[in-house]
């Protein structure tokens, strides 16, 4: 054999093992998000009422549905179809604007049996996650992607009014309109997160499932609303300065980049650019730090804000509102 043939040979093996690798690789990728598909697309509907629709997730084994607050609206009831094409119609039991969440029930039939929960707080930025919902009505729908960003905080525009869906999760996995509502999943099928919103192409966000949410879910299951307080702020978790984070013990805080006009942080004389370290004395390290504090016992009461702005600590007192609507 020649030197060139035994270089073409070289050249060969290696494109063979390099090809082979490649395809082990997609094969294994393929295997998670396909497992994923199967085990969380029977227990997610696809949701229609008077005015749009959207998807949904089964919460509990006795009928209950999660979905948006935004996907139900004002309407009572309306019509879920799961992927085996049973349909049942449902009637909203609570929604919650704040963290845009809203929990239905099924009516005579039974749903099928609940997903699995998982803890969004375990997530990690670059882990895998599965979207499944109904974008356009087309039920069942897979899309897959990573944790893109954990503790988003966003500003959504309804009718008149501004508000702020705190403590998302941003992910690379393609959203479309009617995914609202629907499961996102991590590698073992457990949901995570409720699709919520689309902000732009590659950027999807959901609100997690953990500690947080989950009171508010079962505050609905049983009252049908969370009576919540609203500050009107967005912010990003940012790390501290060295000395900052010396004195106060913590590394990081909430950068104010957004403060909604009228509201309670705005009357306070929070500004963007504050960077939050503590409410109600409770350090804040992102979004969720705030909104552990914004609960019924809160509304009407002076809640201290240290920030750090200008290179100083200063005190501010917001005094939340109730979230009416």
């Amino acid at each position: 054999m020649s030197d060139i043939d035994g270089v073409h040979s070289a050249h060969d093996s290696r494109d063979d093992r390099d090809s082979r690798d490649g395809t082990d690789a997609l094969d294994a990728y393929s295997r998670v998000v396909s497992s994923v598909a199967r085990s969380v697309t029977p227990h997610v509907a696809s949701v229609r009422l008077a005015r749009g629709g959207g998807s949904a997730v089964v919460y509990a084994d006795d009928g209950y549905l999660l979905t948006n607050a935004h996907v139900v609206g004002r309407a009572r009831h309306g019509t879920a179809t799961f992927t085996d094409g049973t349909e049942t119609e449902f009637d909203v039991v609570g929604a919650d604007r704040l963290s845009d969440l809203a929990v239905l029930r099924v009516r005579g039939q039974e749903a099928p049996a609940a997903a699995r929960f998982g803890d969004a707080d375990e997530l990690m930025v670059g882990q895998l996650v599965v979207a499944v919902g109904s974008p356009l009505g087309f039920s069942g729908s897979v899309t897959a992607g990573v944790v893109s960003a954990l503790g988003r905080a966003i500003p959504v525009q309804q009718g008149q009014a501004a508000r702020v869906i705190e403590d998302v999760i941003q992910t690379d996995a393609a959203l479309n309109p009617g995914n609202s509502g629907g499961a996102l999943a991590d590698a073992s099928g457990r949901v995570v997160g409720v699709n919520t919103a689309v902000a732009g192409v590659g950027l999807g966000l959901a609100v997690p499932v953990n500690s947080t949410t989950r009171r508010i879910i079962e505050t609905l299951l049983v009252e049908g609303r969370v009576r919540r307080a609203y500050l009107g702020v967005v912010g990003v978790p940012a790390p501290l300065p060295d000395d900052v984070a010396a004195r106060t013990g913590q590394s990081s805080g909430l950068r104010v980049v957004e403060v909604i006009g009228g509201g309670p942080a705005h009357r306070a004389g929070l500004r963007p650019g504050d960077l939050v370290l503590t409410v109600a004395r409770e350090p804040v390290s992102d979004a969720q730090g705030i909104q552990r504090q914004l609960f019924a016992e809160v509304i009407g009461t002076r809640l201290p804000v240290t920030v750090l702005r200008n290179g100083a600590m200063v005190d501010v007192f917001a005094t939340p509102t109730e979230l009416v609507g």
